[in-house]
């Protein structure tokens, strides 16, 4: 092509050409996202990470069109059908769209009727067909007939010249684009329930005779209705009205009123229904799922950022109980970097004798261990049990927090919770889980599978492998974002690290454990594996609090360590007089320091990390409480108002845990006085909410609530 690709992709976002020059450079150089988007500020122009992530999706797109047109290049070639024309459009189209739709009439095929029609040698009459001429067809047809070749009659002749017909008007491109761009904004999704799985398919209910403009259809009611299809629940269309398709090949390919023609429009009918009308359905129901998919993709991710992203209650000492009934609540005590210190069991929930003695551990607990904060798991027996630990009327120092437990038995089952805890079972590492969730959400979370955490929509009715590396990304970019204290972080933790990996992240854990505490980021050099190119893209997320050299302790880049010594120098103090001290950096003269390599974006970066070095961009932890008296659905009646936290956010509204073990639904008509289009513009995950009870629908498991004024 005569364009470059980053020509292309400059175009399409609205950026500079030399932006996405250097994006792609600093990628081809080994760079990660987050180092480029934190430490590169100079050479992209301050993009930040969604411009950067999209430029590297779009060059990956570029790439695959190349390749794929390449392929057809020489496909064409073999066969020697590349002429100048068909090159120059091979070459100059701009989609896989286009390019398939070229490549169509050459693709080596399967045995189609048109295939064997043109064995038989009916190729001629399909011309003079099309031709439509006043002749009458079944004159035409005599001369074709051959027992032979299986053609017995004139209608059988007739037969195979339609089917060449219809894979001619099949492989038009011009056609195919017309009736594409028709099915794009005429199709209808009709969706009818099969007889006599209306009791199976039962929470399919709205889909079971639903139709709407495919243009218009949200993303989740395809995706509903695409899931339903898929068990058998319902049949699922999404086509246009035929007659004005039809009229479209008419309009193009019959000539005049002839014999000859009523043939054609017999063949334009059965490359309609037979050819065109399946292909170009299977495209749009591909584009729409892609669609669909890239909107829940889009969700999961932003609702797991902001869950991984939640208040850290931070370095408190916790007792951490996981709730049951019958089995009790498993009890363990976790010192203020998590470690274990004493686990048990205690029945808060059984007989009264039972209780006063579980009241009696708890209260001995939090004198030995000089607990500052409790966390009770949210699922079985959960309010339950907070009531219970409310009514010890412990020190109000004591923070008392419901934590949200999902996934946890996933981490309590999995390589690294037996890695951690060996000698313990699954009760005692799901406490701890739960625990540690309290302390630092973002640490314990990146333990276990996003799509186990219960914060997606229709997430296993999407492309995985997409959706895995788009929250992968999302996991990367939180964990950079924060940061990572290196001394205490786990493997896990480390390995999202810009520049690392799980083998280098072991490595370093084990280096610490075998040499002590590093107490410098240089250090970090002699562990095996992590080489010059790691450090210069881990360095800056990882902290070392306690080290010699103050900015260890900060985001800014050891490549940057000299300048900040001689801005300091150039201020008459020290490094750490530099942090400490607001009038002395207000002597700092920032354009004097300006480089090539250098600008201002890094050097306002590097004065605002040193007003606060290494600093916790994640909110305060903020306490709650759900309504005393409310700990079942049996509980609730319509018009009562509670307070609740946002566990997850949709499309088509907010889910809220309102302290009964079951979340209500603020559809997006609910959530305000006002029109909203996306439900983020009023919530956001983890937001202590006021609701009204609308609905309770026990037997479809649904609580509808709102947070309309009125």
């Amino acid at each position: 092509m005569g364009i470059s690709h980053s020509k292309i992709v400059a175009v399409e976002l609205k950026l500079r050409e030399s932006q996405v020059n250097a994006v792609a450079k600093l990628f081809s150089d080994g760079a990660t996202l987050p180092f480029i988007a934190r430490y590169r500020k100079e050479a992209t122009g301050s993009l930040d990470e969604v411009a950067i992530k999209e430029i590297e999706i779009r060059l990956e797109k570029l790439a695959n069109l190349e390749k794929r047109r390449q392929t057809i290049h020489d496909s064409l070639t073999e066969q020697k059908l590349l002429t100048s024309e068909l090159k120059l459009k091979v070459n100059t189209a701009t989609s896989l769209t286009e390019l398939e739709d070229l490549y169509l009439p050459y693709r080596p095929k399967r045995r189609t009727r048109a295939l064997v029609a043109r064995e038989r040698g009916l190729t001629p009459l399909a011309e003079t067909l099309l031709k439509q001429q006043e002749m009458h067809p079944d004159i035409l047809a005599q001369s074709y007939i051959n027992p032979e070749k299986e053609i017995n009659n004139s209608a059988e002749a007739l037969a195979g010249a339609r089917d060449i017909i219809a894979e001619k008007v099949n492989e038009n491109t011009n056609l195919r684009r017309k009736l594409r761009s028709h099915f794009t904004s005429e199709s209808v999704i009709r969706s009818v329930v099969i007889k006599g799985k209306e009791e199976d398919g039962i929470k399919f209910r709205d889909y079971f005779d639903w139709r709407e403009k495919s243009a218009k259809v949200a993303g989740h009611r395809l995706l509903a209705m695409l899931r339903a299809e898929r068990e058998k629940i319902v049949r699922l269309s999404i086509r246009p009205p035929a007659d004005k398709a039809l009229e479209m090949l008419k309009k193009k390919f019959i000539l005049q009123n002839t014999p000859s023609a009523k043939e054609v429009g017999i063949a334009l009918d059965d490359a309609y229904k037979r050819l065109l009308a399946p292909a170009l359905e299977n495209e749009l129901r591909q584009t729409l799922k892609e669609k669909a998919e890239a909107e829940a993709i889009t969700v999961f991710a932003t609702n797991l950022k902001e869950l991984l992203l939640a208040p850290p209650l931070g370095q408190k000492i916790v007792l951490a109980l996981d709730p049951g009934f019958r089995t009790g609540a498993k009890f363990t005590v976790l010192n203020a970097a998590g470690e274990l210190l004493e686990n048990g069991v205690i029945y808060p929930t059984t007989s009264e004798k039972m209780q006063l003695e579980a009241a009696k551990v708890v209260k001995e607990l939090c004198r030995r261990y000089n607990i500052e904060a409790i966390a009770i798991g949210n699922g079985t027996a959960g309010r339950e049990t907070e009531a219970f630990v409310r009514e010890l009327k412990l020190p109000e120092n004591i923070t008392i927090a419901v934590v949200n437990e999902a996934g946890a038995s996933v981490y309590s089952a999995s390589d690294i919770a037996r890695e951690e805890f060996p000698d313990h079972d699954l009760t005692v590492r799901g406490a701890v889980s739960i625990g540690r969730r309290l302390q630092d959400p973002l640490s314990e979370l990146i333990k276990i599978d996003p799509k186990a955490i219960g914060v997606g929509q229709y997430q296993h009715d999407v492309d995985q492998k997409h959706l895995q590396q788009r929250l992968d990304d999302v996991v990367i970019s939180c964990v950079n974002m924060v940061g990572v204290e290196v001394n205490n972080a786990s493997p896990q933790l480390l390995a999202y690290v810009a520049g690392l990996n799980p083998t280098i992240a072991r490595n370093i854990v084990k280096f610490r454990t075998e040499n002590g505490p590093f107490n410098s980021r240089k250090k970090l050099l002699k562990v095996p594996r992590l080489g010059p190119k790691a450090f210069e893209q881990a360095a800056g997320f990882l902290r070392i609090k306690d080290s010699n050299n103050p900015l260890d302790a900060s985001a800014v880049h050891p490549e940057n360590y000299d300048l900040v010594s001689q801005i300091a120098k150039d201020c008459g103090a020290s490094v750490k007089d530099l942090i400490a001290d607001e009038n002395v950096r207000e002597k700092i003269i920032i354009d004097k320091y300006t480089s090539e390599t250098t600008g201002r974006p890094t050097l306002e970066d590097i004065i605002a990390e040193l007003s606060r070095p290494g600093r916790d961009p994640r909110s305060e932890f903020i306490e709650f409480r759900f309504q005393d008296g409310v700990s079942e659905v049996s509980d609730l009646v319509k018009g009562m108002r509670l307070p609740g936290l946002v566990t997850n956010i949709t499309k088509f509204g907010a889910f809220v845990d309102i302290g009964v073990h079951q979340d209500g639904l603020v559809h997006i008509s609910q959530l305000a006085n006002r029109f909203i289009r996306d439900p983020k513009e009023i919530v956001k995950l983890g937001q202590v909410v006021t609701v009204t009870v609308l609905d309770i629908d026990l037997n479809r498991h649904r609580i509808a609530l709102s947070m309309r004024k009125d």
